[in-house]
């Protein structure tokens, strides 16, 4: 298959590091929850949109540039850092900020966010995550044949079979935990406890993604 190697073992990598809890799962997860299953699918989406992006630099050696250079990693890891610190302060603001309904008769229905918003979200999510970036350099390269006349094609290949991977298991989450955003939309209490959670992971997430370490 082109200059792929070990494929199989190569699909099984990614299907482990799929499902090994981070930023995007925690993203489409909470968003899965809070606004149901629909929300996390397009979220999973706008994930996958982000780890297509990073396959197309990774073929052009883009991400080889940035591995490279110490600056351009430390800004776009301080990004990503910011970026998932926002998402979490802007949640647990959120439930601050909140008003109870006047109507009690009718319970309240949280607002669907717009499918943009769900997907471009995700989409940053991903592509300021530096530690997708160091797996598509220290890790695709192994499955690739060196030397080979189809390198750039080949890298793209595997980034999409990732992306592709990434995205089916992104999406069995968000239709298990869309499986609790009926009760959750019932309950406030419950959805304020949860939107806190899910951002205080987010910020957490921040954190250790800011002490990251090349």
């Amino acid at each position: 298959m082109l200059d792929i190697t070990h494929f199989g073992l190569f699909a099984l990598s990614v299907l482990l590091l799929s499902i090994t809890p981070g930023p995007d799962i925690a993203y489409v997860v909470g968003q899965s929850v809070a606004n149901g299953r629909r929300a996390g699918v397009i979220s999973a989406a706008g994930v996958a949109l982000g780890s297509c992006t990073h396959a197309v630099a990774s073929a052009v050696g883009l991400t080889a540039l940035i591995a490279a250079s110490p600056l351009m990693f430390t800004v776009i890891k301080y990004l990503g850092a910011a970026y998932l610190m926002y998402l979490g302060s802007k949640m647990i603001l959120g439930t601050l900020s909140k008003k109870k309904a006047e109507d009690t008769a009718r319970p309240t229905i949280k607002p669907l966010l717009h499918p943009y918003s769900l997907l471009s979200k995700g989409f940053i999510t991903t592509l300021t995550n530096p530690k997708v970036l160091l797996f598509f350099i220290s890790f695709f390269p192994q499955f690739v044949s060196p030397g080979g006349e189809h390198q750039a094609v080949s890298f793209l290949l595997l980034g999409l079979v990732y992306a592709l991977i990434a995205f089916l298991t992104d999406v069995t989450f968000a239709v298990l935990a869309g499986s609790a955003a009926g009760a959750v939309s019932q309950n406030k209490t419950l959805q304020t406890l949860l939107d806190r959670v899910v951002g205080a992971t987010f910020i957490t997430l921040g954190i250790r993604l800011a002490l990251t370490r090349r």
